[in-house]
């Protein structure tokens, strides 16, 4: 059974910087995709950064040039650092793993973590 545990979020003030890990278990994690999404509240669930099996890296026009994610495959671990953040960047922000190792679009098969909240605010 696939467990991912997202940890990292807080409270953090326009301008600042956060880094999300999710740590993953339960599959051959390095031949998955896996991305971020984030959820803010009202509003429907959506892709904030994906990374392929092969270390490939795709953003969100609203992240470009202050997300990075990242992966370490030894330690079943992906990664987001948040730079620049600003209010529109609050969200309860969710790790997945795609079924695919070369997308990572939701499916309904993919796995999803508990997520973490992130919050910005002065």
């Amino acid at each position: 059974q696939v467990q991912l545990v997202e940890s990292g979020g807080g409270l953090v003030q326009p301008g600042g910087s956060l880094r999300l890990s999710c740590a993953g278990s339960g599959s051959i994690f390095s031949i998955y995709a896996m991305a971020w999404y984030r959820q803010a509240p009202g509003k429907q669930r959506e892709l904030v950064a994906g990374i392929t099996s092969t270390g490939s890296a795709g953003y969100a026009d609203s992240v470009k040039g202050r997300f990075t994610i990242s992966r370490d495959n030894a330690k079943n671990a992906v990664y987001l650092q948040m730079n620049s953040l600003k209010p529109d960047d609050t969200a309860v922000y969710y790790c997945y793993q795609s079924p695919s190792g070369s997308t990572y679009g939701a499916s309904r098969t993919g796995n999803w973590g508990q997520g973490t909240q992130v919050t910005v605010s002065s």
